[in-house]
Parts: C-alpha cells; structure tokens; sequence
C-alpha cells in the first residue's frame, strides 16, 4: 500500500518533532526528517522501526539555506505533500542565526511550499506571543503582559518569529487549496498528551504540553477542511479531537487583528 502522504519535517531532532515522527508514521504517512547533527541520526531511525509508514532522514543545515531556490530544491529532492516546520535556533549562538534560521530559512521554505502545488498544508510551530497587534479578545493587561514578556527573554526570537508568522499567512492566502497553518503555544513542558485551549484564548500566557503541541499538528494535519489559520493553544479542558474539529468547522482564526489579516 502507498503512503498516504509525504510529510517534510523541518528541525526533526527537536522535542516536539521527535513526538510527532512516530505519530505521522502511524498514520502510514512517509516522513522526511531533517536534522544538522550527523550524530543524531541512529537515534532519530530509531523512531522509524517497526512503523507502518517510512522515516528517511536527512542530515542538512537550515542556517544555509539562504534563497527560496535552494529551499525549492531540498522540496523537489523529498516531494512531500504536507510540511511541518518545527525548526529554530532557541536562542543559541549570535542574534544573526536566529534570524537565519527562524525568519530567513522559514520564510525560504514558505514561499517555496506555496509555489510547489503538490504541497497542499504547512503547519508552523510558533508561540502564543507572536503577533503585532493587541487582539480584540485580550485584556489590555494580557497585551502588556505578553510585550514584557518578549522585551525580558524573547526579543530576537519574537522579532523573527512575528515574520515568518505574517509570511505563511500572506503567502498561504494565495492558493486556494493550500492551508498554512500557525500552531501557538505557549511556554512548553514535558508534561504527557492532555487536554487543551485552542483558538481565542483570554490569556497570553500558560503552558504547553510538548506532546500535546505533536498530537495537535497531526490532527491539523490530518483535518480534511482545515483553512490558512493561525491558532493559540495552552494546555486546557478540550479534548484535542473535539478542539480541533470546533476550530477547523468555526473557521477560527487567531491572525484577527493583524494588519495583514
């Protein structure tokens, strides 16, 4: 039986990326994990083994990949359908990679999804503060909240991170039969897979199941009338199957509010 998809994972030796590897390949899905420690690939197979779908990883540096061409021509070599961006440089290492990596190589990769047809989804990995504007459903001490938040330990982070963000979104709106999806945690744990808050949260801040972020993009992934979005997500008192269903059926969409939106 051919897989049913084609999965691009970007950052795959990342926490989150390595919980959501093994729920792709139980869906008979093939993934290609990119990685840029040539150490860690035997434990990244490992993954793989005894698994209905394909794991193929490939050692490669987002940092270098300085154009939309070269982005295009990692897609052209894997052919996935569906691409997952859960890369960054957390906050090693000089200002400048940050950018590189989390603005710079991101935005490459989406803009080169959007102009590649057979890619119909990609699901972004960012966090709960990352946007420009104050949203109509927060509280102006949540807004405050969030901007201090980001001037004490986030700033280069958010200053690419706010980019990228606003790029899926623009670019995704493009195509019709592509859904850019932004996926918003807030500070993440090692806690197990549990219940959640998605979509307009009242709070700016909380935390994030690392699990539960996995278990989210591959429900997004899999959710069949899922359209270009972004969505907040804390850990909460949904289930994720029914949070994702109300999400995807209500349209919510958390870019409301944005100068882009």
């Amino acid at each position: 039986m051919s897989s049913l998809h084609n999965v691009l994972l970007l950052g795959g030796s990342g926490k989150v990326a390595q919980l959501l590897t093994p729920l792709l390949l139980q869906r008979s899905w093939n993934v290609t994990s990119i990685i840029r420690d040539p150490a860690q690939v035997a434990n990244l197979q490992k993954l793989g083994e005894g698994q209905s779908g394909k794991l193929n990883v490939l050692v490669r540096s987002l940092e270098e990949v300085t154009s939309e061409a070269q982005a295009k021509s990692l897609i052209d070599e894997v052919k996935p359908d569906y691409v997952v961006w859960s890369a960054g440089a957390g906050g090693k290492g000089a200002p400048e990679r940050t950018f590189k990596i989390d603005r710079d190589a991101a935005c490459h990769f989406i803009r080169a999804s959007v102009r590649t047809p057979s890619i119909t989804k990609f699901v972004m990995i960012s966090f709960i503060g990352s946007r420009l504007r104050k949203p109509s459903w927060w509280s102006e001490e949540a807004w405050q909240e969030n901007l201090n938040t980001i001037e004490k330990v986030l700033q280069r982070y958010y200053e690419a991170k706010v980019v990228a963000d606003e790029v899926l979104y623009v670019e995704g709106k493009k195509r019709k039969d592509f859904a850019g999806i932004c996926l918003r945690p807030g500070v993440l744990t090692m806690e197990p897979v549990g219940k959640v808050s998605l979509g307009k949260l009242p709070v700016s801040n909380g935390t994030s199941s690392r699990a539960s972020v996995a278990h989210l993009t591959g429900l997004l992934l899999d959710a069949p009338h899922v359209k270009n979005c972004w969505l907040d997500m804390l850990d909460g008192d949904e289930d994720p199957e029914t949070a994702v269903k109300r999400c995807v059926e209500e349209g919510v969409d958390c870019a409301e509010g944005e100068p882009f939106y």
